[in-house]
């Protein structure tokens, strides 16, 4: 070997040497910056003619477990779905109460049923006929506030589903840029790393609204693809398209076209949690706006349903004419039984008997239908009234059918359905959060070692001063030749 081989092999040694500290104190400095990925420096052996001719650096790579990253995407995204499911079902549970609050629905039931055995105790008492109205419009008010909240639940869900439309479209675009500056550094020569981690990051975010598989391309490029298979990124980015509804009442649904489903590139897609688009949080706030919070809905308005009709009998008030609305109302008219959507939020308390609408509290005493007050004493209608709460029958509608209940037990079903749901899906979510939280610490476990650096560092000091020693021992073989 001559010695300007032997020079140019420690040159070459010395560069790599240099780079190799280099790429050291960047993962040491970059130790606790989140989303950074360690740095490796890939190195070869160099020759030339068949000769050695040093070390060669073939570039310096990020050491990313694609397979864990891809999974914990996976999971960023069940668990950020389950959570929103979650808290939307804990919320309807909350406004239903539990069943010991006296503000619960099932407390006011109960309140109203005691209302009605006081009355009949003594009907000829305006305060105790006061409290029957009270009781009535404390059951009415709770199961309009339910849909209001439960209503003002799918309003939010809605305008959820527009920001992540937004954020998605953003951060697609943002992504397809950075690809396009990966290409071009790399074309340059230069070191594209500290792109590919903003990228990464913003894949995340990506991967939290839908959950999504990363492809890799030739040039560091990358595509995206959803787990329902529709294309976000491949050479252009999709166009997610999304139209939010100012107001939302309890009969607008998808299915009716009165509220906005999702598109990509302008054609539509199955805008549900199990479809292209859904397993994140977009489907799952899509799965709240269009499935769970209208069931909610649906059960809260068979437990109305079944209120009105309990007390808009003949049999239980005698005094009824065809078509007159009974004790508990649809807004004031009687029961349709073909517009039950949303009726929770409409059952009110006769005006009749109403002193604050015009009413005269001695009708619930002598009937909705009486023209004039009959005898003070006869509790017969309030005794009706009570039994017909009280008494066990078939709700006509609803996830009940076929089992009589009274209409407390009917309000506990209601509660215990939801509950049961709630309790479910934190099941879910409680699994998805330990399966999130296990992929992270194993993604993290790839992170920066700042121990494993500094050997590193140690042993890039001994190779730069080896190769530095060859260096010094050819200058000093060559004086010795100039000096012949």
């Amino acid at each position: 070997m001559s010695l300007s081989t032997t020079l140019a092999n420690a040159l070459s040694g010395l560069n790599a040497s240099s780079r190799a500290a280099s790429v050291v104190s960047s993962n040491v400095s970059n130790a606790l910056t989140e989303g950074y990925v360690r740095r490796e420096l890939n190195l070869s052996p160099q020759s030339l003619g068949g000769t050695g001719a040093g070390v060669r650096i073939d570039g310096i790579t990020r050491a990313v477990n694609t397979v864990v990253l891809s999974d914990r995407r996976l999971a960023d995204a069940e668990a950020g779905g389950a959570g929103i499911k979650t808290d939307f079902l804990a919320g309807v549970e909350a406004r239903l109460g539990d069943p010991e609050d006296a503000g619960s629905l099932s407390a006011r039931l109960a309140a109203l049923e005691a209302a009605l055995v006081q009355a009949a105790s003594r009907p000829d008492s305006q305060a105790r006929l006061q409290g029957v109205a009270d009781a009535a419009i404390a059951v009415t008010d709770q199961l309009n506030g339910l849909t209001d909240g439960i209503q003002q639940a799918r309003m939010d869900a809605n305008a959820g589903i527009a920001k992540a439309v937004g954020t998605l479209n953003d951060t697609l675009g943002q992504i397809d840029r950075l690809n396009a500056e990966i290409l071009a550094q790399r074309a340059a020569g230069r070191d594209a790393t500290a792109l590919m981690d903003q990228r990464q990051g913003l894949v995340d975010r990506v991967a939290e609204i839908v959950p999504v598989r990363e492809v890799a391309r030739d040039h560091d490029q990358v595509a995206l693809y959803t787990t329902g298979g529709a294309i976000l990124l491949e050479g252009n980015p999709a166009v997610i398209g999304f139209t939010p509804a100012g107001v939302i009442t309890a009969d607008m649904t998808l299915g009716s076209g009165a509220l906005s489903g999702l598109t990509i590139n302008g054609m539509a897609v199955p805008s549900t949690d199990t479809g292209v688009l859904g397993g994140g949080t977009l489907g799952a706030m899509l799965a709240v706006r269009d499935d769970l919070a209208p069931g909610a809905q649906s059960q809260i308005d068979a437990l109305a349903r079944d209120l009105i009709e309990r007390f808009q009998s003949s049999a239980v008030d005698t005094s009824l004419t065809p078509g007159q609305p009974g004790l508990l109302t649809d807004g004031g008219a009687a029961l349709n039984p073909a517009l039950e959507t949303g009726l929770a939020g409409r059952i009110s308390l006769n005006a009749l008997v109403d002193p604050l609408h015009g009413g005269a509290l001695w009708r619930l005493r002598d009937g909705l239908g009486a023209t004039q007050p009959g005898a003070a004493g006869d509790a017969t209608l309030l005794t009706r009234l009570g039994a017909a709460l009280s008494g066990t029958r078939a709700p006509s509608s609803g996830n009940f059918i076929g089992a009589a209940r009274s209409a407390s037990g009917l309000a506990a079903d209601v509660l215990s359905g939801i509950a049961s749901a709630r309790q479910q899906s934190e099941s879910r979510e409680g699994f998805a959060v330990a399966r999130q939280e296990a992929l992270t610490e194993l993604q993290l476990a790839d992170g920066v070692d700042t121990d494993a650096e500094m050997q590193t560092l140690l042993m890039v000091e001994q190779a730069y001063s080896a190769n530095a020693r060859v260096i010094q021992v050819v200058d000093e073989l060559i004086q010795k030749l100039i000096g012949l």
